[in-house]
């Protein structure tokens, strides 16, 4: 397991838990060696920790020294932000993708899971059950334009066993990104409803993605005549303003929405990206993706998965929200800050 938080991370740790879990050695990499300790204490026997800081002069070193023996490696690696510098994206979507391919070469590791992301499909328009060879736009921002780059270099790798999963927006217990930001803005009232409200989102609950995970390592070969790239979401698509409601009911928080029109908010937007530069170390509170991502509906195909993975989400957007909800209430108390 390889990240930039690796399994630290949101994802990552859950891969840790669930290989863990089936009887596999693991050996996770990340930053953070507090976290790293909370994961070990959940993952019991048999599962190391090695610090490693992508893009760093030694993690090249450090990374394929900890590959020595590996059957497969996870790679979890992303810095997923609407805002940041071009060096930060790339240090950490594009350099970590060196080093693992390194590693892989050095010790002849045949099987790569690569996780990327469908914000590579994004183009500030409706795009409804988004193929993975569909025509791909001009990346909206760094994190897309990266993390297609980082796409390009596991293909072009060539590795007998590489599969490349898009997961369309994880959720659950110890996400750090996409539900506390839909919660804040419950919390802070009148959420905006833009367009209508009326956009459609897919949303993945984490235990799925683990599952595409587990089937990709099980893969006996890359499919044959198409390449090893798989959409995963919950296949389970809804309005955003459902999805807000939906949300605070079962964290049994008022909700209270206003329409907004969207060009108005694209323009703040823009005023708001051009000024962030003028001050450093500030980022805008809201940016033209962020505002995108639930003006426009996006929803994914996921036939190619279903029948080369056998792909079948388990867990569903209700029961994923509602166990959700409850491991906020008994980790962060009884309302979500």
């Amino acid at each position: 397991m390889s990240s930039s938080r690796g399994g630290t991370g949101f994802l990552g740790r859950h891969v840790v838990w669930r290989l863990a879990a089936r009887g596999h050695s693991i050996v996770f990499t990340g930053r953070n060696t507090h976290e790293a300790a909370s994961v070990k204490a959940l993952a019991g026997a048999d599962v190391d920790f090695v610090k490693v800081d992508h893009g760093a002069k030694a993690a090249r070193a450090r990374l394929s020294a900890c590959c020595r023996g590996a059957d497969a490696i996870v790679h979890c690696a992303a810095l997923a932000a609407p805002w940041g510098s071009k060096r930060s994206f790339e240090r950490s979507n594009l350099s970590a993708v060196d080093e693992v391919l390194a590693a892989c070469r050095e010790r002849s590791v045949a099987r790569l899971v690569h996780i990327s992301s469908p914000s590579i499909y994004f183009d500030y328009t409706d795009r409804l059950q988004v193929h993975e060879d569909s025509p791909l736009p001009r990346p909206v921002n760094e994190y897309a334009r990266t993390k297609r780059a980082a796409e390009e270099l596991v293909l072009a790798a060539r590795l007998p066993h590489s599969i490349i999963l898009r997961p369309r927006a994880i959720f659950g217990p110890w996400d750090n990104a996409l539900l506390p930001r839909l919660l804040r803005l419950i919390r802070l009232g009148r959420v905006p409803l833009l367009r209508g409200g009326r956009a459609l989102i897919d949303l993945t609950y984490v235990d799925n993605v683990v599952d595409a995970v587990e089937a990709s390592l099980a893969l006996p070969a890359n499919p044959a005549g198409v390449d090893p790239i798989f959409n995963i979401s919950n296949g389970e698509p809804v309005e955003i303003g459902d999805l807000f409601a939906r949300i605070s009911t079962a964290f049994d928080l008022p909700l209270e929405t206003a329409p907004r029109p969207y060009l108005v908010a694209d323009l703040v937007a823009r005023l708001l990206e051009a000024c962030a530069p003028l001050v450093p170390g500030w980022e805008p509170p809201f940016t033209r993706y962020s505002l995108g991502t639930i003006a426009f509906s996006q929803t994914l195909d996921l036939s190619r998965a279903t029948s080369l993975l056998d792909y079948r989400p388990r867990v569903s957007l209700d029961e994923g929200i509602r166990r959700t909800s409850l491991w906020w209430r008994e980790t962060m108390g009884q309302h979500p800050t």
